[in-house]
């Protein structure tokens, strides 16, 4: 029995100790002096009772979580009548200014010192690790008070709105059922992860190229235009070189681009199909590192591109990738494209499929990729699959040469088709050895 009670008084004694670290840690945080009619318990004192009066809540009340949280409205209680005591004793002119600033600058304050409380009734349930996480981002929050105030400034509502489509996209997924449907045995989910896995890619993207805006040259912005969309990056630094004339510096931009592209089409398709994935690693590697040394190496050979610092145009490099009407959109052409490509399976057989690669090839390529490795292993085989891909990737290089001539600088366009058409050539390579 004396082996029992002690035991139970180390355990205590352990729990009690950590309440007083924890809630000491907090206390310290505050320890700044307060306003003798400040409502804030805002000393190590306090927070210190605060985090026994929550733990001897929980050991009188083991078993009743409504005794903890009335304890939690009580001091709740007792917080909100001090600030009315201290705002009723104001002058009328002045109550409005000072409930703003208070109400501004200080719920963090009383949210904290509810949190000490809480500390108390976890670690007393054994929460240990909750308690500590609860105090780790408060003194984080606190601590970081003007940092993370400072984080929000460079927000607009526009960059608000994007966010929440992001995750409005993420939200869909799990409701969305994830087995085969109908005779084409389209599957809802792996259709929409689809649509968020390309959403996330060009969302990143997105946030890169406006963390970097206005500070970095057409490289950088071709780089990561290249992982949200090529053939719109080719768009952009088109229109861009007929009002700055340095045409080898944006050939090459251009050229990088494509590069990244294949980084990317790789990424995608050995996530969503990895037996398919496997067999394209090597040339999509290989092609990505011609396109972006020898984009580089043509960039580099006109005058100060290295000290280039005008940024592309916000609205020709950053619009949104994510509004709801172009994601829905995508999913519309992927699974019209995947219904397409059965039927072509079905009755072209395989030139059939590397025609269609080629016409596709002309729009975005993305769909129909994917759509590849939705079929690739089952109603397509993997090698007809990948030399498919391969043709697409290339029928897309050589349309983004006249693009870059249909909207560009004619030098700057001549050099970027050729370059284009010369990865393009490349890029049909590989078909070669597959095919074999």
């Amino acid at each position: 029995m004396t082996s029992t009670l002690l035991s139970s008084l180390d355990s205590d004694a352990l729990k009690i100790g950590l309440v007083l670290l924890l809630a000491l840690l907090l206390g310290l945080e505050r320890k700044e002096p307060a306003p003798a009619d400040s409502y804030r318990l805002k000393d190590v004192r306090a927070s210190a009772l605060l985090g026994l009066l929550g733990y001897g809540m929980a050991a009188l009340n083991p078993n009743q979580p409504i005794a903890i949280a009335l304890g939690l409205i009580a001091i709740a209680g007792l917080l909100l009548l001090t600030y009315w005591q201290r705002v009723s004793r104001v002058p009328e002119r002045d109550v409005t200014i000072d409930i703003s600033t208070d109400i501004s600058t200080d719920i963090s304050e009383v949210m904290a010192s509810l949190a000490t409380y809480l500390i108390g009734a976890l670690v007393y349930g054994g929460l240990y690790w909750i308690a500590s996480a609860i105090v780790v981002v408060s003194l984080l929050s606190l601590g970081l008070k003007s940092t993370l105030e400072g984080l929000t400034q460079p927000f607009k509502e526009r960059d608000i709105l994007t966010l929440g489509q992001f995750l409005l996209l993420l939200l869909l997924l799990p409701v969305l059922p994830n087995q085969p449907y109908g005779p084409f045995q389209l599957n809802p989910f792996k259709v929409w992860l689809v649509v968020v896995a390309v959403s996330t890619l060009s969302y990143l993207s997105f946030l890169l190229q406006q963390k970097v805006k206005g500070s970095n040259g057409v490289l950088l912005i071709a780089v990561l235009g290249g992982i949200y969309s090529s053939t719109v990056t080719t768009v952009a630094l088109a229109k861009q070189s007929t009002r700055d004339f340095r045409p080898q510096a944006y050939a090459g931009a251009i050229l990088m681009a494509s590069g990244v592209m294949y980084i990317r089409l790789a990424v995608l398709v050995y996530v969503f199909n990895a037996p398919l994935g496997k067999p394209l690693l090597l040339p999509f590697g290989l092609l990505a590192i011609a396109a972006l040394g020898s984009g580089l190496l043509w960039a580099k050979q006109e005058k100060n591109i290295a000290e280039d610092a005008a940024a592309l145009a916000p609205e020709e490099t950053a619009k949104n990738p994510l509004a709801l009407k172009a994601a829905f959109l995508f999913a519309l052409l992927f699974v019209g494209i995947l219904i397409l490509t059965h039927y072509v399976v079905q009755y072209g057989g395989q030139g059939g499929v590397y025609g269609l690669a080629a016409i596709l090839g002309v729009t975005d390529v993305d769909p129909f990729i994917l759509s590849m490795t939705q079929s690739a292993g089952r109603s397509t085989p993997i090698q007809t699959a990948a030399i498919a891909i391969l043709i697409a990737a290339a029928s897309n290089n050589v349309v983004k040469g006249f693009y870059a001539i249909g909207f560009g600088d004619r030098l700057m366009g001549r050099q970027s088709l050729g370059l284009l058409v010369g990865l393009a050539l490349m890029g049909l390579v590989p078909c070669w050895f597959l095919a074999g």
